[in-house]
This record gives structure tokens, C-alpha cells and sequence, in this order.
């Protein structure tokens, strides 16, 4: 996958309702789990018992956090991306957010994404709008769909 690189603020505006080049596959290993179980404090065994989990959890095996999947929406955003005149980035929130399947540690991650909305944010600032679909591979259900807010300066 090629990362889509536009020049300016006016160019990135053409490309709202516009699909986004799809996202590489990202492995979510226990050690990136592990992790955002510290950075958050929720260390509930779902997450952080491998043994525990292949015993008793539904899956046999540990999930993600949900909102690992939407920690990671950022990083994936910017993976397929690239505004040339952007100073800065930052999250404004979400909207919409769904976890339609569970993502389980090891699986391949992908995201899907289009800008449905670009507004004017103060003077030199857009606020958008991305619809956004974290695809697992292999599973017909996605790990989340939400729709994400961002700010961009110029």
C-alpha cells in the first residue's frame, strides 16, 4: 500500500467522501495488550491471563481492549496519510463507536476509512470527520467502527 500524500489543506478538502487507500496488517501481540493494559490500568484477566483466558474466556485465548482498537485509529490514520503542509494533529473524539467483534491477540488488523466531513476550525485549522472500520483478518465482523474526529493545523 502506498500512503496517499497531498499538498495542502485545499487538496485534502477534495478528497472528502472519498474512500481511503485501505491500511497494511498490523499483528496485535500480547506484549502491545500488555501495554495499553498498563498505560490504562484495566488489567482485567481477559486481557493480561494468557492462561487464565485459554481456561475460561468464550475465545480461548486473550482479547484487546476495546479501546486498543480505537487507540490505534490515529496511528492507522497516519499510516495511509500524509497532509505535506500539516504542522500538527490532534483527536477531537468520537462518535458512533462500535465493537462488532472481539479482537483476539495475534490477529491482523486493518483499517478502512473515508472522510465524511471537512470543516473550517479556527484560522489556519480543519476539523474531520472519518469513518473508520478496523478490519480482522479472517472474520466476516469488524474489531470497531466509529467514527472518529480529528483536528489538523496548518
Amino acid at each position: 500500500m502506498e500512503k496517499l500524500v497531498v499538498a495542502d489543506f485545499n487538496a485534502f478538502k477534495s478528497l472528502k467522501g472519498e474512500k481511503l487507500p485501505t491500511g497494511e496488517w498490523l499483528t496485535v501481540t500480547q506484549q502491545m495488550i500488555n501495554d495499553f493494559a498498563k498505560a490504562t490500568h484495566d488489567f482485567q484477566w481477559l486481557h493480561v491471563d494468557v492462561e487464565k483466558a485459554k481456561k475460561h474466556s468464550p475465545f480461548k485465548k486473550p482479547i484487546a481492549h476495546g479501546f486498543m482498537s480505537i487507540a490505534l485509529l490515529s496511528k492507522m490514520l497516519m499510516d495511509i496519510i500524509h497532509v505535506e503542509s500539516s504542522k500538527m494533529g490532534v483527536n477531537y473524539g468520537l462518535n458512533k463507536v462500535r465493537f462488532p467483534s472481539p479482537l483476539l491477540v495475534d490477529s491482523k488488523i486493518r483499517i478502512h476509512s473515508e472522510i465524511s466531513n471537512i470543516e473550517e476550525y479556527g484560522e489556519n485549522g480543519l476539523k474531520i470527520t472519518w469513518n473508520c472500520s478496523v478490519e480482522i483478518k479472517n472474520q466476516e465482523k469488524p474489531a470497531c467502527v466509529a467514527e472518529f474526529l480529528s483536528l489538523m493545523f496548518e
